[in-house]
């Protein structure tokens, strides 16, 4: 037996647990998944604070929900999609209150404070992107994941998925241009052949 058969079993049983009523057994989940929900909030929604509290209120989404989780697709999968739509309602949230605080107070927003170089080249082309971009570029870049899969969160096929993707990759290829993160750190970004 492979370690990803052992591995999918144990994740089963978890999740079989966990709907049985068992909340030791989502805390498991939450320890298992509790990073990579928080990083693709905390990249969508570009605020630590706001990814904190949004991976909080997902995984509280996830064990209310959970009995309606079937294992026609990967649990992961299923968490994403509830992160996925969580974070477009704060998105549309949030643009809610900018328009009405930029009405009251007439000012443009503040510029955010920057960490690092690095940081403010990935953040400065995140936010040349919309959130279906970011989506599809975090769920495919940091966790790998299958146009399928990726299709099956946010509710698109495959193809469209594939399409979405390819003309992302260009896109920010096109953006790259003056201060490349390969002079930062030693590597750059090489479209595959």
């Amino acid at each position: 037996m492979h370690s990803s058969d052992t591995d999918a079993e144990a994740l089963a049983a978890v999740i079989a647990r966990t709907q049985q009523g068992e909340t030791d057994a989502y805390a498991l989940l939450i320890e298992r998944f509790q990073r990579k929900i928080y990083l693709y909030c905390y990249y969508l929604l570009g605020s630590q604070e706001e990814a904190e509290d949004a991976a909080q209120e997902i995984f509280i989404k996830g064990f209310r929900s959970i009995g309606q989780y079937r294992p026609t697709a990967p649990f992961s999968s299923w968490l994403y999609k509830i992160a996925h739509h969580h974070c477009i309602d704060a998105l549309k949230k949030r643009k809610r209150s900018l328009i009405a605080f930029l009405h009251i107070k007439n000012e443009p927003p503040p510029a955010a404070e920057t960490v690092g170089r690095y940081a403010d080249y990935i953040h400065e082309l995140l936010e040349k992107l919309t959130p279906s971009e970011r989506k599809v570029l975090l769920l495919r870049a940091l966790e790998e994941y299958s146009f399928d899969e990726i299709g099956s969160v946010m509710g698109l096929t495959p193809a469209a998925v594939r399409k979405k993707y390819e003309r992302l990759r260009k896109k920010l290829l096109g953006q790259k241009g003056g201060d490349p993160i390969g002079t930062i750190y030693g590597h750059a970004y090489k479209p595959r052949a």
